[in-house]
């Protein structure tokens, strides 16, 4: 079998569907090992010093990511907010609590996942309240540049515990016509 054939998907037609099955290009990536012989490297020590030389740059790209945020927070306040700069906060609020944790920010992660839920949840954009995302917008910030102060986790989460209820009582009214919303407005958050 030539290269080109073994890099497409194969291909199986029946009556009223398809099953395609990529080609597995991770095969050449195992290593065999036989019973008894070592691996002559550990791949999590490899992952581990790997992360240590990049954590000297969590912090700027903490800040660069709270910078986003803060910038589609004004330029919403400048210009009212649309469809497309409530998605472009979404994604700015979802990296920040998706990466928070791993650059070393992780009392950050409870109130972008708050802010993540309202801009979520609310069923008509133009009733996302602009104070309730400053709020969230400011306390992202301040978290993140106290985060090595004092006894910021037990303020960070009060603060965030706040704000997750706020948000909870504005999207339980604004869904209250909607029960399949309000289900997994309910839900427990994935977030700890």
């Amino acid at each position: 079998m030539n290269t080109k054939k073994a890099n497409l998907p194969a291909v199986s037609t029946f009556a009223d569907h398809e099953v395609i099955v990529p080609p597995n290009k991770l095969k050449k990536a195992v290593q065999k090992i036989k019973p008894g012989e070592k691996i002559p490297f550990d791949p999590v020590e490899r992952a581990e010093a790997a992360l240590a030389e990049l954590a000297a740059d969590f912090s700027v790209w903490m800040n660069q990511e709270c910078m986003r945020l803060d910038a589609t927070r004004n330029a919403i306040k400048a210009s009212g907010i649309t469809p497309g700069n409530k998605d472009v906060l979404f994604r700015a609020a979802h990296d920040i609590k998706g990466q928070a944790a791993t650059f070393g920010y992780p009392l950050v992660a409870p109130v972008a996942d708050s802010l993540c839920r309202l801009i979520e949840h609310t069923p008509d954009v133009a009733r996302l309240p602009l104070r309730l995302i400053d709020q969230h917008v400011d306390a992202v910030r301040a978290i993140m540049h106290k985060n090595t102060r004092g006894d910021v986790g037990k303020y960070a989460a009060e603060l965030a515990e706040k704000l997750r209820h706020v948000t909870d009582e504005f999207l339980l009214h604004e869904n209250r016509d909607s029960p399949d919303a309000l289900e997994s407005i309910l839900a427990p958050s994935l977030v700890p």
